[in-house]
């Protein structure tokens, strides 16, 4: 294992980090397919993670995200504290809610986290999180108070990131990412500052879905390529530790082509690389009808198609009557959006109908 100076805080953070969620036990809405794991073999897979390497642990508030944020307080007391890094997260949008999430992680863990992310910042909560006395202040009278050591911004939107790179009560940013999903990383890549706040990457898998079409090393090559601080794994088996500890001597970014082609052997994908310059003038979000598209022939079935259902057929009508085209003049895939938004509603169609046939 190797490991990565995380901006300007003076940690240095192994390249493979550990996502907790997978560890937790209970129905939660956020992870269909979990392990169900109970609190002896959890802390094993996370001692197992550790003895190869791992030293970043990354979690998120009870009971949104289950019981993990406990189990991994037991972990770090029984490894010892000071041996690990913990980042913990909460999707909350005012002052007072973020205060007191905090102090409840505090009370879950058992000790205190070294990073606490505003979880989810969108395009839709982006003003309160950075206006005057909302949460993003509050991490920072929290980081007054010795109660945790860095604050951080959690987003999937460029915008939000490159606000959060900007702003100097940020210290850690957390993004999401991968060979597929890789336009943002390029742009990201581009912003100087990026580097001195250090950048936790997320979605490395794509929700899992990858590593059927590519090994695990050139998911991880592909993206330790870039600039990020470390690569955050969803975990939940010795075997999946394996996998992601195993990390390659060479980094290379594996061009968006590779991997379009290495799709289409499969299905037609939409060669949208999450960029996010696309920007609708009625408000809907292009890159994440491209990839729930693309999920669906990935693997994500259902819940993919649920997500299109949402608005595909209000979003698919605006696009046809649209005179404004800024979307088509910013792709630089050059992608005739109004047809493949049309193509993507005429398919969730015919697949919700014959779902519940």
């Amino acid at each position: 294992m190797r490991y990565r100076s995380l901006g300007n805080t003076g940690l240095n953070v192994s390249e493979i980090s550990f996502g907790t969620i997978p560890v937790l036990q209970g129905d939660v809405p956020v992870l269909p397919d979990y392990f169900n794991l109970d609190d002896a073999t959890a802390i094993g897979v996370m001692k197992h993670a550790y003895d190869l390497g791992c030293n970043f642990y990354d979690t998120a508030v009870v009971p949104e995200y289950g019981d993990a944020e406990i189990k991994l307080g037991k972990f770090a007391a029984e490894i010892g504290r000071e041996k690990i890094i913990i980042s913990d997260k909460a999707r909350f949008f005012t002052g007072y809610e973020m205060y007191q999430a905090v102090e409840d992680s505090i009370k879950n863990l058992g000790t205190y986290p070294d990073i606490y992310f505003i979880h989810q910042v969108d395009e839709d909560n982006v003003e309160l999180v950075f206006e005057k006395y909302g949460p993003l202040d509050a991490l920072c009278e929290l980081k007054a108070d010795g109660k945790i050591r860095f604050t951080g911004i959690a987003s999937h939107y460029f915008s939000v990131l490159k606000r959060g790179i900007s702003d100097p009560r940020v210290d850690v940013l957390q993004g999401s990412g991968n060979i597929l999903e890789c336009g943002m990383l390029d742009r990201l890549t581009e912003e100087k500052l990026l580097q001195q706040k250090g950048f936790i990457l997320n979605k490395v898998y794509a929700a899992g879905i990858l590593p059927a079409f590519f090994p695990v090393k050139t998911l991880l090559s592909g993206v330790l390529a870039y600039p990020v601080t470390t690569a955050l794994i969803g975990l939940g088996t010795i075997e999946q530790v394996n996998q992601a500890m195993d990390v390659p001597l060479d980094y290379a970014p594996v061009p968006f082509g590779q991997v379009i082609s290495a799709l289409e052997k499969s299905f037609s994908p939409i060669h949208c690389d999450r960029c996010q310059r696309c920007q609708c003038l009625y408000g809907h979000e292009i890159h994440l009808i491209f990839r729930q598209f693309n999920y669906y022939f990935l693997g994500k079935d259902y819940w993919a198609l649920k997500k299109l259902d949402l608005s595909i057929d209000e979003f698919a009508e605006k696009c046809k009557s649209c005179t404004d085209m800024s979307c088509l003049k910013s792709c630089p895939k050059r992608l005739f959006i109004p047809d493949l938004v049309d193509m993507i509603r005429r398919h969730v169609n015919i697949h919700i109908r014959n779902a519940w046939i």
